[in-house]
């Protein structure tokens, strides 16, 4: 999964690809790197972030998932409001990645409604207050029941199970030494019985350990990234998509000689 962040705040790449000439050039890096989903966001979910208007969220996003789609790249759109979910797959989008866990039933009815995918993760409170002391008892079963909850209302409102996916949501209310137990613990999120996505790439679980700013996490990213495929995950969205296909085909090398990944 690349990541197609068409916002002027998102904390890696913000002001990247908000421009026509930016979003062209990366969805020709796509394509250069056989990227399986592109996930198109409009509004910055980093902690402390605000949001932004319906209006202004359509505005950035909808050209994007159209150029995307002409493309025939399969589109996610990484939002938490329906309207933009129901314009977005109007306008193509096959998936919807809900960063807030489909807690509105508004959500969970629109994709019924298109039979789309849906990414299902968990948030601790919303982006502006989630690291504010976040705390659990044990944040990998915390997570897996979560979602597993979040899953079932899903399907009961019309969601086939086999269009979800689940995202532990590394970095959205944790601490950093939760973000390494969810990592080490993925294969358990994994038994819940529905595909993992790992969302770490250059996130400040990654820049807190090695500590160096976002855009020179990739040697972190990467083993992150390693470690999560060791561990089941099936999807990993990345900015780094030339390193991160390089990674996933010395593995895809490693599982075809016999090792255990």
């Amino acid at each position: 999964m690349g990541i197609l962040n068409v916002t002027p705040d998102s904390f890696s790449d913000g002001g990247s690809f908000n421009s026509a000439d930016g979003l062209v050039s990366r969805v020709d890096e796509f394509i250069m790197n056989k990227v399986d989903i592109a996930d198109i966001g409009g509004e910055s979910t980093r902690p402390g972030s605000d949001g932004v208007s319906v209006e202004e969220e359509l505005n950035r996003v909808l050209p994007a998932v159209m150029h995307c789609v002409s493309n025939g790249i399969y589109v996610s759109v990484d939002t938490m409001k329906p309207q933009v979910a129901y314009e977005s797959l109007v306008a193509g989008a096959a998936m919807i990645n809900d960063v807030s866990g489909f807690r509105n039933p508004d959500m969970i009815a629109v994709c019924a409604e298109f039979g789309c995918s849906v990414c299902i993760m968990h948030m601790l409170g919303e982006p502006r207050t989630m690291q504010d002391n976040p705390f659990y008892e044990d944040v990998v079963q915390h997570v897996k029941e979560y979602l597993l909850d979040a899953a079932e209302r899903c399907v009961r409102a019309g969601i086939k199970e086999s269009s979800i996916c689940v995202d532990p949501g590394f970095g959205f209310g944790k601490t950093l030494e939760d973000n390494y137990r969810l990592l080490a613990g993925l294969d358990d999120i994994k038994s819940a019985g529905f595909p993992v996505l790992a969302g770490i790439s250059r996130k400040s679980m990654i820049g807190n350990v090695v500590k160096k700013p976002p855009l020179k996490r990739l040697a972190g990213t990467i083993t992150a990234h390693t470690a999560a495929v060791l561990n089941g995950a099936d999807i990993i969205r990345a900015h780094d998509l030339e390193e991160t296909a390089d990674m996933l085909k010395v593995l895809r090398m490693l599982k075809i000689a016999g090792g255990k990944c």
